[in-house]
């Protein structure tokens, strides 16, 4: 048997943090490469929430300690003028989704503090003070958001639907955690979500006062429960007259065809009205207009398929007139779609070949006009003459700017991370684009190491990425990060493969349902590219991914490639047992296992291990439920099995992601051993 190693807290006492505010860290002249550790001690921003007059935003700002193994999110007032900024919360909790009042007098977010059982919301005034509690609410509270009149809170809870009191739920709840019986019981799938099994409850909307109180139930009455699978702020708006809410709901009563809808609940009469039945694909992210009038969502068209989202509207005022699709004669797909102050257009963000800009959309359906252009958006908030937002790139973690909405220009606002990130000099990032499967235009980011020395070659690390259906656009990433990689020494790449969104839907569709052939086409016509280029040395080249991206490496671990070695992290390796995933029961778009064989075998690379024979660094979470466990388990016993180097790294207490400080520092560690060890790092 290997060797079992655990990190624990050797070497990572220089880890741990000061709570850093926006300038109180002295920058250091000294500049070296960005290490897994220093980016751990970058604070993270979330999205903003603005005040009704668009002079001040407030945002969550995240710290770790890798020592610890903890975080904590404190929340922050900034200017959206000059950038001025003061800590509005601390403590050892985490103060999370912040929302401004529409008075502005009053800051609602959610925490979990002193005896709370599970997390509860909080009032703050803006100035400052104490926060005071609203609710007591035993299943616990999320994404709250303020009713017109600045009177009442609305939030969503998961309850028991047979359980008629607040008293009960909380009976049930400690029950459930205090019996040492864990079985558990379906009838009807789904039974999982990620990394968690579903039960009983279901997400509902509720209200409170500000003056607290009782909350009162929403959702419940009308039988209606919010979509269960991810329920958050963006499954749900409250019209600007305070008398309807829009919300996303789950029609599928089978389980095996998801398909989210859009309802109205009409508050005076209690009833629910479904507005998109006419659409049996998914419906998401409903917006009512400032002035009311309108409601924006968005949709997919096609049942089981990544096509794009588009944005439809529906105009109030005309209720018996059908939705009309904004997005007709776009081939992009729209997210985080945000009005206008004026009601007169929508900001929308869209992957852009290869970018997440925000446009702006008018009412007409013509094509949106692009407005940013370096860097990815998202987070957008607006409010009075503001449009602020999140921006970030390869080089610089998400930071909170304002948009000039007619020119795309930014200016800079939150600073929390300038004083670390100006120790750090960052390796130049290219788009380049080379012939991929088909003859089509591949595009490809190249990430070269800090002092890059054009007369030398270098090792290239191929970043294979997930999804499928997802492009790598100019983003910063805590899990794959291309420049702590171009640190150690490589010349890291993502290329936008078949299938990788923002390429127009054609291009992501094209691999359904042949998962194979034309990514493992575009990443080999990739290595030729860089075979060609005079800093490359072919002879030390690695591929490194994980989900679809482990996938893909299992693919190739099977075929001819130039890779010395491989990282298959989370990789989906067994088709047949896929079927144990948490999407496992849904109905496939062209065939099931048992009704083509052949082809479904010609995708499952276990299929192909008589030709395993690459070195492979298997990585893998207990509590994966997108991507079950047993899947990197089977590939490193077949592998040891054909008696190829190997080596299985797994996380009792991680998911499809590593996302805790040491899990994710021994990781790095890991990995830069394994890719070093047959593709040595630096330029020679």
């Amino acid at each position: 048997m290997g060797k079992f190693r655990s990190l624990g807290l050797v070497g990572l006492v220089a880890v741990g943090l000061a709570w850093a505010g926006q300038t109180s860290a002295q920058p250091n002249t000294a500049k070296g490469p960005l290490t897994p550790e220093l980016m751990w001690q970058l604070q993270r921003v979330g999205a903003p929430s603005l005040s009704p007059d668009g002079k001040f935003s407030v945002v969550s700002v995240t710290r770790f300690d890798a020592v610890s193994d903890r975080s904590f999110t404190a929340l922050w007032v900034i200017s959206t003028d000059t950038g001025t900024s003061r800590q509005l919360t601390s403590g050892e909790g985490n103060d999370v989704a912040p929302v401004w009042s529409p008075d502005g007098k009053w800051i609602a977010f959610v925490s979990k503090r002193g005896a709370d059982s599970a997390n509860q919301l909080y009032v703050i005034a803006p100035d400052g003070g104490e926060a005071r509690r609203l609710t007591g609410v035993p299943t616990g509270v999320s994404a709250p958001k303020w009713f017109p009149d600045s009177q009442r809170i609305a939030f969503i809870s998961s309850i028991w639907t047979d359980l008629a009191t607040w008293e009960e739920q909380g009976k049930r709840t400690k029950d459930r955690a205090s019996t040492t019986m864990q079985a558990r019981v379906w009838d009807k799938a789904p039974i999982s979500y990620w990394d968690r099994f579903l039960d009983e409850r279901q997400p509902h909307l509720f209200a409170i006062s500000i003056n607290a109180g009782d909350p009162v139930a929403l959702t419940r009455p009308a039988g209606v429960a919010i979509e269960f699978r991810t329920p958050g702020s963006e499954d749900y708006d409250i019209a600007p007259d305070g008398q309807e809410i829009a919300f996303v709901g789950e029609s599928d009563t089978k389980g095996t065809r998801p398909n989210s809808d859009v309802f109205a609940l009409s508050l005076a009469a209690g009833t629910v009205r479904n507005l998109t039945t006419a659409n049996l694909a998914g419906d998401s992210e409903p917006h009512y207009s400032p002035d009311g009038r309108y409601l924006s969502w968005s949709s997919n068209v096609i049942v089981s398929a990544p096509d794009r989202q588009r944005v439809m509207l529906l105009d109030r005022q005309a209720p018996d007139t059908a939705p009309r699709d904004l997005s007709a004669t776009w081939d992009w797909s729209a997210s985080e779609v945000t009005w206008a102050s004026d009601s007169k257009s929508l900001w929308v963000i869209a992957e852009d070949r290869p970018t997440r800009r925000l446009f702006k959309m008018d009412l007409t359906g013509a094509t949106p006009r692009r407005i940013t252009k370096d860097g990815d958006f998202a987070g957008i908030a607006a409010a009075g003459r503001s449009l602020v937002g999140l921006q970030a790139s390869f080089s610089s973690p998400a930071t909170l700017v304002r948009i000039d909405g007619a020119t795309g220009q930014t200016g800079q606002l939150s600073r929390f991370n300038d004083a670390l990130l100006a120790k750090v000099e960052m390796g130049k990032v290219d788009s380049v684009s080379y012939r991929g499967a088909n003859g089509a235009d591949i595009q490809m980011w190249v990430v070269k190491p800090p002092r890059f020395d054009a007369s030398k070659k270098y090792p290239v690390m191929f970043l294979l990425h997930g999804g499928p259906h997802v492009g790598i656009t100019d983003q910063w990433s805590y899990r794959w990060n291309a420049q702590v990689f171009a640190g150690w020494g490589y010349v890291t790449t993502w290329h936008n493969f078949h299938g990788s969104s923002g390429f127009g839907d054609a291009f992501t569709d094209a691999i359904q349902p042949d998962w194979v052939t034309l990514p493992y086409q575009d990443t080999l016509a990739a290595a030729d590219y860089l075979k060609a280029q005079r800093w490359v040395d072919s002879e030390r080249m690695v591929a490194s991914g994980g989900s679809y991206g482990g996938y893909l490496a299992t693919v190739l671990l099977g075929r001819p490639h130039p890779f010395k070695a491989l990282v298959a992290h989370a990789p989906v390796y067994n088709q047949y047992t896929q079927i144990g995933a948490d999407y496992g029961a849904n109905q496939n778009r062209y065939y099931e296992a048992w009704e083509d064989p052949a082809k479904f075998q010609a995708i499952s690379p276990n299929m192909m291990a008589a030709n395993f024979k690459t070195p492979t660094l298997v990585i893998h979470g207990q509590l994966d439920l997108r991507v079950p466990v047993n899947h990197g388990i089977e590939l490193f016993n077949t592998l040891q099995k054909k008696g190829v180097p190997s080596r299985l790294i797994y996380y009792a207490n991680e998911n499809h992601w590593i996302l805790r400080p040491q899990n994710s520092l021994f990781w790095y560690e890991e990995v830069k051993k394994w890719v070093e060890t047959y593709a040595p790092a630096g330029g020679k």
